[in-house]
């Protein structure tokens, strides 16, 4: 993969191709870059919804009614959209869970490293829950550092992609029964294959972003 081709080549995707689908190969991958993401202590504090029936993809936009309609096409007419959720609390069971899972995995030598690796994870979550009180602005941060590498994923497949934060998270915590299940949606992203007539395309319009001089500083 060519790092530079690949952020060159990627882009907000306006218009996707209903006749194009994805394979079940690249599938397989995509959920792989869901699950292999990166997060603060190993959290993980993400489920993920994949929609690529016509069903599925109605139902997740009634996400884009009303206000949001502008997004409705990008959501039908994608072969498939991933709905971000985000988990809304962080409890000494979940906590545990994932020090079990890490111990399953073969992460610790011996259980004076499980047990320190237990004690760090509460230590960073009791700093946001009762210091900074940002706990769940802080969870929310772990699903887009999961969104931002998903995007540069997808494109070295050569997938089209379209992140929206223009949905109706309510709408979709209901219609998907979230808020019950402990999550809340976050960010919804569209995967396809661009138009020939996508006026946002990069051969057709240049990305734009701030030279250097602006936005380095070398020390």
């Amino acid at each position: 993969m060519d790092l530079n081709e690949t952020l060159n080549w990627r882009y907000t995707t306006k218009e996707f191709d209903p006749t194009k689908k994805i394979s079940e190969a690249d599938i397989d991958q995509v959920k792989n870059l869901l699950r292999m993401s990166a997060s603060s202590i190993n959290l993980q504090p993400w489920q993920f919804i994949i929609a690529e029936t016509k069903e599925g993809k109605e139902r997740m936009a009634k996400g884009t009614q009303g206000f949001f309609h502008f997004n409705e096409p990008k959501i039908t007419n994608a072969s498939a959209v991933v709905l971000f959720c985000a988990k809304t609390s962080v409890d000494e069971e979940y906590v545990k869970h994932i020090v079990d899972t890490e111990d399953k995995a073969g992460r610790f030598p011996n259980e004076e490293i499980k047990n320190g690796f237990h004690g760090a994870m509460n230590a960073f979550i009791n700093i946001h829950k009762y210091d900074l009180k940002d706990l769940q602005h802080w969870v929310e941060k772990q699903v887009y550092l999961n969104i931002g590498s998903f995007l540069l994923g997808v494109a070295s497949l050569k997938i089209d992609a379209t992140p929206m934060e223009g949905i109706d998270v309510k709408a979709l915590d209901e219609e998907f029964g979230l808020r019950e299940k402990g999550y809340t949606a976050v960010v919804a992203v569209s995967l396809g294959y661009r138009t020939e007539t996508d006026f946002n395309a990069t051969d057709k319009n240049p990305k734009a972003r701030l030279p250097e001089s602006e936005i380095f500083t070398i020390i």
